[in-house]
């Protein structure tokens, strides 16, 4: 089984515009989901999603938040699976690319591991196209 989900993706944006949008905690809760999140090293963050999205909260800690990398584990409610996300920005005259990388889900138990994949690369898809649309 795959075990990173890697996206990639340019935004007509200038990096600073998209590191604000990945880094800030109102801006996070204004295109993704509701953000206790500060991007310092060693911060424990928070997000909660809405009732329409099935109410579900993922925590986790800030590994590394150094212009331009976001790097910070990911644990799903009920569940004790430690997986990291990577968001990496890449500065293309006045676009920014964007690399974004979800790893370690193979360490998910049983069947459940393919389920997780699919479900993120299928969210990790939606995210980047709200991201866009909030960048707009």
């Amino acid at each position: 089984m795959e075990d990173c989900i890697k996206k990639e993706h340019v935004f007509n944006h200038p990096i600073s515009k998209v590191w604000d949008a990945i880094s800030k905690e109102e801006e996070i809760s204004s295109w993704f989901i509701k953000a206790d999140f500060k991007a310092q090293k060693g911060y424990q963050y928070t997000f909660t999603a809405s009732e329409e999205k099935g109410c579900i909260s993922i925590t986790g800690e800030i590994k590394e938040a150094d212009p331009y990398t976001l790097v910070y584990t990911w644990v799903v409610e009920n569940t004790d699976t430690v997986t990291t996300v990577k968001w990496e920005l890449i500065e293309q005259g006045d676009s920014t690319k964007l690399i974004l990388e979800h790893s370690g889900i193979s360490a998910y138990p049983g069947d459940s591991a393919v389920a997780m994949f699919n479900s993120f690369s299928g969210g990790w898809a939606d995210c980047i196209s709200e991201l866009e649309k909030f960048l707009n």
